[in-house]
């Protein structure tokens, strides 16, 4: 029975599909599904006919906006294969998602290489220790070079790209791939993909490509090395070390093809197959106690995305350990709720399928929970364990929100409430000043499709505000020896708690620092605890605007208790009122949030592009031809890049495209 449980889970492969925008993640996805039989006519996204991109925002914007899950077999494989959005206003969509993927697609356009938001997704799956293979795309496109793709992989990205194939034409005539690691050629006609052998002008190339793969290998497997010093490497003992390196991260295997005509999908899911982990494959979770994919081990599962439907409320899980069936009753670890599932999905998108139960290593949607958040640990009632959540990403932009009619303001809140529930980078808020009701997201698609699906989900008319930016406060100076005592008699017991601090300034692309140097038990350690609590507590909103704070080192040097009245609450009063009397206004700065624009424009529009850039106070850090046009790469500030769209439209003759990405804080020109 265990050989059985183990070779079920050995067949599982849950993967998510990254890239930039407009690199065909989508469309790869399309084709996966139709080649496995799920679909028996892919759709277009630009026809908005494909099975992940359902929402009907996302079909008329023509991009991928939420993460969506669908499930296929391969070669007696269950896959499930998560479509993720490409633009950075949904990187946090992204950022769940990987919290419970065992590994990943990274998916390049043959012409740009590696792109912004590319970067961004490679890094958080870095952050997350996913495997990865890479698909170059587009390689029918115009200016389509498949060696300078996986260069451009080797130096912005750092890892060691290892090509398994080959492309047979280029551009118009691209129409297959040498597959290096069986030396055999695939070609694609209508009738499918036929398996050839390798043509003669390509004869000579594949065998220098093989062998550089081989020495590739070589250099990080001592079974591949032994043999390649004695001749020709057999293809098993390739794929099996390829499997182990692209496990441990050590080379990311890359293919390429053309998605959009059917073109090189087939060896990129055996691939998918072959070189990515199964739920088995990858390191136990530590959490108190390890955590195996073990069907008999007490329920434990991780609440990665939670949609509300025409139907009800869609809780999406990660199943980590044991088994879940429907009716039972789950703990919510952390808010220490127990609630019963009512039904569990098999979900295909927008569409899904009942089952009885779900094991380790599923992939899930439930019907029941009602309350349980993003990053709530569901476990058996007995047995109680939290695991670490995915990190919702800060809001950089927000606006001001109100019902035009007023009977509907009950509903909007409520609406806004369901809103936050369901993408924690969404952030709602009252503004003390003025009272009204502040929505805060990644930038301003991010908060214009959500406010457009409240119009359009909850029927409410919405008055939104101009985008207000995200400002933060940094100190410029520092303070040493600042004593600050903290004594209170009421009657009762009393509070008291003495604290020496060094305040030192770090930098705005740090949060905040805390280190003790109190010695001989002057301060206990559950009070220094407490200090630092109260520090961070100091940091929510600075002595300028009322912003939160960044660049903070706090050295706690000293102190003094009371036998009877200091406690962990005294010692944390004591630590926020002695930074806030460190932060004086005088010796604090205001930051601004930047980004990193890359705009792609005819050459014949740089010198337009360049200027408006200028004028926006923008910084050039790079300019490039690809494939027939000016890439530019800028930074500038949040604030400055609104409506550039529409500029930069009319000063291209609607030609010209850009993509954002955050790039930290800066000084703002002018202080507060």
């Amino acid at each position: 029975m265990r050989t059985t449980v183990s070779q079920a889970l050995a067949a599982v492969r849950n993967i998510g599909i990254l890239a930039h925008v407009d690199a065909g993640k989508t469309t790869v996805t399309e084709r996966i599904l139709f080649l496995a039989g799920e679909i028996h006519k892919h759709g277009e996204v630009h026809d908005g006919t494909t099975v992940t991109d359902f929402d009907a925002q996302e079909r008329e914007r023509g991009i991928t906006i939420f993460a969506a899950a669908v499930a296929c077999e391969w070669n007696g494989h269950r896959l499930t294969v998560i479509d993720t959005p490409g633009h950075v206003d949904f990187s946090d969509e992204v950022e769940r998602s990987l919290r419970v993927l065992d590994g990943a697609v990274a998916v390049f356009d043959a012409v740009a290489g590696v792109e912004p938001q590319s970067e961004s997704v490679w890094r958080r799956a870095d952050r997350y220790g996913v495997p990865r293979i890479a698909f170059v795309n587009k390689m029918d496109r115009a200016g389509a070079d498949f060696d300078k793709a996986v260069d451009s992989i080797k130096r912005r990205l750092h890892p060691a790209p290892v090509a398994v194939q080959l492309p047979i034409g280029s551009e118009g005539g691209f129409t297959g791939v040498v597959d290096l690691v069986r030396m055999r050629a695939l070609t694609w006609t209508a009738g499918g993909v036929a398996v050839q052998p390798i043509p003669d002008e390509l004869l000579a190339t594949s065998r220098q490509r093989r062998r550089a793969l081989e020495e590739e290998v070589a250099e990080r497997h001592s079974t591949v090395l032994e043999e390649f010093c004695l001749g020709p490497v057999s293809d098993e003992t390739l794929i099996a070390a390829l499997r182990e390196l692209t496990l441990t991260g050590e080379i990311v295997p890359v293919l390429c093809g053309a998605a959009y005509r059917d073109i090189g999908v087939e060896p990129l899911l055996d691939a998918v197959v072959g070189y990515l982990p199964s739920p088995l494959d990858r390191p136990p979770i530590e959490a108190g106690r390890t955590l195996r994919p073990d069907p008999a081990e007490s329920l434990v599962a991780l609440v990665f995305k939670v949609q509300a439907t025409g139907t009800g409320r869609l809780t999406f899980v990660r199943m980590y350990s044991g088994t879940l069936a429907k009716g039972d009753q789950v703990l919510d670890a952390g808010a220490g709720r127990v609630e019963r599932v009512g039904r569990i999905l098999r979900v295909q998108a927008d569409r899904h399928r009942e089952v009885e139960s779900a094991v380790a290593g599923d992939i899930v949607a439930l019907v029941g929970p009602k309350a349980a958040r993003v990053g709530a640990t569901l476990c058996a009632p007995g047995t109680p364990i939290q695991l670490e959540p995915p990190v919702a990403a800060e809001p950089v932009l927000s606006v001001a929100v109100e019902a035009r009619n007023s009977a509907e303001a009950e509903r909007l809140s409520a609406a806004l409430v369901r809103l936050a529930e369901e993408d924690p980078s969404l952030v709602v808020r009252t503004d003390p000043d003025s009272g009204q009701t502040l929505l805060g997201g990644l930038g301003e698609l991010h908060l214009e499709v959500a406010v457009e699906k409240i119009r359009r989900d909850r029927g409410i008319a919405v008055t939104v505000g101009r985008p207000q930016v995200a400002y933060r406060e940094m100190p410029v100076r520092g303070v040493r020896g600042l004593r600050y005592r903290h004594a209170k008699q009421s009657g009762g017991p009393g509070q008291f708690a003495e604290v020496v601090i060094d305040v030192e300034p770090t930098d705005a692309a740090r949060d905040f620092e805390f280190h003790s140097t109190v010695g001989g038990g002057r301060v206990p350690p559950e009070y220094v605890r407490a200090v630092e609590a109260g520090c961070r507590d100091a940091l929510a909103d600075g002595p300028l605007a009322g912003h939160p704070v960044l660049g903070v080192r706090v050295t706690l040097t000293d102190g003094a208790t009371h036998p009877v009245d200091s406690s962990e609450r005294a010692f944390r009063t004591a630590g926020r009122l002695a930074l806030r009397a460190a932060l004086r206004p005088e010796a604090m700065t205001l930051l601004e949030p930047l980004v990193e624009l890359t705009v792609t424009v005819p050459e014949d529009a740089v010198g337009v592009v360049l200027g408006d850039l200028a004028a926006r106070r923008g910084r050039v850090l790079d300019s490039a031809v690809r494939g027939g046009s000016s890439v530019v790469t800028a930074t500038a500030p949040l604030a400055e890049v609104f409506g550039y769209a529409t500029r930069l439209r009319g000063r291209t003759q609607g030609r010209g495209t850009f993509t954002t990405r955050p790039a930290g804080y800066a000084p703002a020109p002018v202080r507060w």
